[in-house]
C-alpha cells in the first residue's frame, strides 16, 4: 500500500508547524469515541481555516451540520465533501462547537482512478496529521499513515495512541475506510 511520490502535498520537507491543545469534553457519535472523551481547544470553522492556510492544495470546504434520529443531545456532527470518493466529519460539543473526533473517510473506488484517489486520501489524511503533531515532517506524517492504515486493514476498529492523541482506523471494506484523531485523557501516575 505505497503512495507514489507525486501525491498531492503543499508542505515543504520538514516540520508540519504549531499544533493544536486539547481541552476537556464528553460523550461518543462514532461507535470509537470514547464516552466522556475530551475535546480539542478549537472550534471546526476555527481548525478549517487554518488547515486550509497549511494546505491549499488538499483543501477541506465548510462542514455541515448532520441530524438523525440517534444524535445524543450533547454532540453535533458535520461532514465536508472533498470529491466523490473522499469527506471529512467531525463530532462537536454542542455549546462550544469544540471537536471532539476529526475524520476523513475515503470511499473505495475500482478500476483507472483507484491508485490517484487513495493517494490523494492518504495526503489528506497525513496533512490531518500534521495538525495535530507540527514537529514530524511530512514524510514521517504519511509514513504513520500508512502504518496506522497496515495495522488496521480489515479491522472494524483499530487503534494507536501515541501521547496525547488517539488515532483510529475503522476499515469497512467497500463501504469505506475511516482515519480520525481524537484527544485523549492524560492522567498522572501513582506513586
Amino acid at each position: 500500500m505505497a503512495v507514489p511520490s507525486s501525491a498531492p502535498n503543499s508542505r515543504a520537507a520538514g516540520a508540519c508547524h504549531q499544533g493544536y491543545r486539547r481541552a476537556a469534553g464528553t460523550a461518543p457519535t462514532a461507535p470509537y469515541l470514547l464516552a466522556g472523551a475530551p475535546t480539542f481547544d478549537t472550534t471546526v470553522t476555527k481548525f478549517r481555516e487554518r488547515y486550509n492556510s497549511h494546505n491549499p492544495t488538499l483543501p477541506i470546504g465548510e462542514f455541515r451540520a448532520l441530524e438523525g434520529p440517534s444524535e445524543p443531545a450533547n454532540l453535533t456532527r458535520a461532514a465536508s465533501k472533498i470529491n466523490e470518493t473522499l469527506h471529512a466529519s467531525t463530532a462537536l460539543e454542542k455549546g462550544s462547537g469544540k471537536i471532539k473526533t476529526l475524520q476523513f473517510t475515503y470511499l473505495p473506488v475500482e478500476g483507472g482512478t483507484e491508485k490517484a484517489a487513495r493517494a490523494t486520501a492518504i495526503a489528506y489524511m497525513a496533512a490531518l496529521l500534521c495538525e495535530f503533531e507540527p514537529t514530524i515532517s511530512v514524510e514521517q506524517s504519511t509514513a504513520r499513515v500508512l502504518d496506522l492504515l497496515s495495522r488496521g486493514q480489515g479491522s472494524r476498529f483499530f487503534q494507536q495512541q501515541w501521547g496525547a492523541l488517539r488515532y483510529v482506523v475503522a476499515d469497512n471494506g467497500d463501504k469505506g475506510l475511516t482515519f480520525a484523531v481524537e484527544p485523549v485523557k492524560l492522567a498522572l501516575a501513582e506513586p
